[in-house]
């Protein structure tokens, strides 16, 4: 059995648990608190020396860290992959978008009005980080005008992108603006075995 180390409240360990979920993969859960040191006890630096959730424990003792490498090994030879060359290289492309242009933004400023105190120093990035933000909604938004999903089919690209895009309000991210991207939340949504973030 799989056991994922991670944050209940953190989108890049929801990723892992929203596709175990979809798999329904048996797995067990260890609450592993980032803002409060968890990460850098000498325990978890062996299984993950970048100190980081999520940090997933195969089956034969090894740890794999990277919510987007956990996504790819959970789902590989699984629906959550598409099944032509291109289609796999068209999830990646998406994945890869999600830890380059997504997530350092959308995520940076959930985490900032989230876990700091408003009289952090840190707030003055959020202005930066919310118009980046947008930059990388308004992306999304013009792929889901003409898509469904971002690989041809529901996918584990489906699955990074959802994960902070559903909680983007939490770092001042207006959705209103974006109706491709509000239904493809709703189809991700109506997924089969679904599970909230939390």
């Amino acid at each position: 059995m799989y056991t994922v180390y991670g944050m209940a409240d953190s989108g890049n360990c929801y990723k892992v648990k929203l596709a175990l979920a979809q798999l329904a993969r048996p797995y067990r859960w260890v609450e592993v608190d980032s803002t409060r040191g968890g990460t850098r006890t000498p325990e978890f630096l062996a299984m993950n020396p970048n100190g980081k959730v999520p940090t997933l424990q195969l089956e034969d003792g090894s740890f794999l860290p990277e919510s987007n490498a956990i996504l790819w090994y959970l789902a590989e030879g699984t629906v959550l992959v598409p099944d032509t060359r291109l289609l796999r290289a068209r999830a990646l492309q998406w994945m890869f978008f999600e830890q380059y242009s997504h997530e350092p933004n959308v995520a940076v400023a959930r985490y900032i009005l989230r876990y700091l105190p408003e009289n952090s120093p840190r707030r003055g990035e959020l202005p930066r980080l919310q118009e980046r933000g947008h930059q990388a909604l308004a992306v999304m938004e013009k792929q889901l005008a003409a898509a469904d999903f971002f690989a041809g089919q529901y996918s584990v690209a489906d699955i990074a992108l959802y994960a902070y895009t559903h909680c983007a309000a939490d770092g001042g991210l207006d959705l209103g603006r974006y109706p491709a991207l509000r239904a493809w939340l709703e189809r991700v949504r109506a997924q089969p075995r679904h599970v909230a973030l939390g």
